[in-house]
């Protein structure tokens, strides 16, 4: 069985709508991360509730079945709202599930991401690609702004008909991270090295990257949150 820890900070921001799931079925664990768009008391409670179901559903139905199930009800749910669903709560999400003698399943909208530190591997494997305007623009070969990241192209919740998903299988081994843009951007940035912060018991980990996200943010900090798996051998 796997061991896990999650960790957050809420940085400058009035509160904290980064949220972190797990949920078992049947051997099955799906570990979820979901970081809230905006800054309000209804997004931090309705991201809350949408990573335990997102959790809830992934280690059912696999992570992408379960990512696209959440992403299609809240879709229908904004629909509803019309014009009113600009200000409604949205949310990135990323999801893996492990479950033993098979491979990981990871599957994301937007740009929360999934990292893989195999075993015996100082060499972080980045699991997930970022659906954002950074990643678009560099995509077709053009430079992004500074702000390009900032403007994410698929979420939970988004009503467009061609809004992508990402998934991808790997070898069920190792330390699987999964974090928010608040906890690998500042580090990023600052051209430091998120294996760095990985050392010891997963909670040890969890602790030390999302305090060195915000030691390290420019301006006002963002969230920062991070959950840490150690994946069981199979």
């Amino acid at each position: 069985m796997s061991t896990h820890s999650a960790a957050q900070l809420i940085g400058g921001r009035s509160h904290q709508c980064d949220a972190t799931a797990t949920y078992t079925h049947q051997g099955r664990r799906a570990y979820a991360l979901l970081d809230g768009i905006g800054s309000t008391e209804g997004v931090r409670t309705w991201t809350r509730t949408a990573a335990r179901r997102l959790a809830r559903t992934a280690a059912r139905a696999g992570a992408l079945d379960g990512l696209r199930e959440i992403h299609a009800a809240r879709a229908a749910e904004l629909a509803e709202e019309g014009w009113r669903a600009e200000d409604m709560p949205k949310a990135v999400a990323v999801v893996a599930v492990a479950e033993p003698g098979k491979p990981l399943e990871v599957a994301w909208c937007g740009d929360a991401r999934a990292y893989l530190l195999p075993p015996s591997s100082d060499r972080l494997e980045t699991l997930t690609t970022d659906h954002n305007m950074r990643q678009v623009l560099t995509d077709m070969g053009l430079e992004p702004g500074p702000y390009a990241r900032n403007r994410v192209t698929s979420y939970l919740g988004d009503t467009s008909p061609h809004a992508p998903f990402g998934s991808v299988q790997v070898p069920s081994a190792g330390r699987l991270v999964l974090a928010s843009d608040g906890a690998y951007e500042p580090l990023e940035d600052a051209q430091l090295t998120i294996t760095d912060y990985l050392m010891g018991r997963p909670h040890k980990a969890a602790r030390a990257l999302v305090a060195a996200a915000i030691a390290h943010a420019e301006g006002r900090a963002d969230n920062a949150t991070a959950l840490i798996v150690d994946l069981a051998r199979s």
